[in-house]
């Protein structure tokens, strides 16, 4: 299994947004400059990221990218769903029968059990964490993380601070 480069590079283009401080608003060249990109790239990303309701654009001279809400309204599963799409959709198993017209395994499938659960378990996880989550250094992050997961694992509420 692994992350798309959509995905990764799209959520470091929100997150670049997201950071931003300053008067002059992040632009396509400052952000592909910044994340090591093709500037042809990262407008794509930014497109996907406007279509999907989590950037807006401002033209002219003072323009560039803005996040519709606050970074902390916003959050990592949300944007990897518009940046990819869910990692188990509803339809998997509709578009994956084999060469079967309906997948053999319709009627009782315990590998799609699984995919569901898996989908759970990192979907209570990814929404559990913001784009201001993400602000801290790695460090700092992969303590916070792994109490997150570890804490809802065994169905816990975790403290935000």
């Amino acid at each position: 299994m692994h992350l798309f480069a959509q995905e990764e590079y799209g959520l470091r283009c929100l997150l670049r947004v997201a950071r931003h401080e300053g008067p002059k608003l992040p632009t396509i060249p400052g952000i592909a400059a910044a994340e090591g990109l093709s500037p042809d790239y990262t407008a794509k990303l930014m497109r996907v990221l406007r279509q999907g309701g989590l950037v807006e654009s401002t033209r002219g001279a003072i323009g560039g990218y803005h996040l519709t809400r606050p970074a902390g309204e916003i959050t990592v599963w949300e944007a990897l769903e518009v940046l990819g799409g869910s990692f188990f959709p509803e339809d998997f198993c509709d578009t994956h029968p084999g060469q079967a017209r309906d997948c053999v395994h319709t009627p009782d499938c315990s590998i799609r059990a699984l995919w569901q659960s898996v989908n759970g378990a990192l979907g209570k996880i990814l929404k559990g964490i913001t784009l201001a989550d993400l602000f801290p250094a790695e460090r700092t992050s992969m303590v916070k993380f792994g109490a997150l997961a570890a804490a809802q694992s065994k169905g816990e509420e975790v403290s935000r601070s």
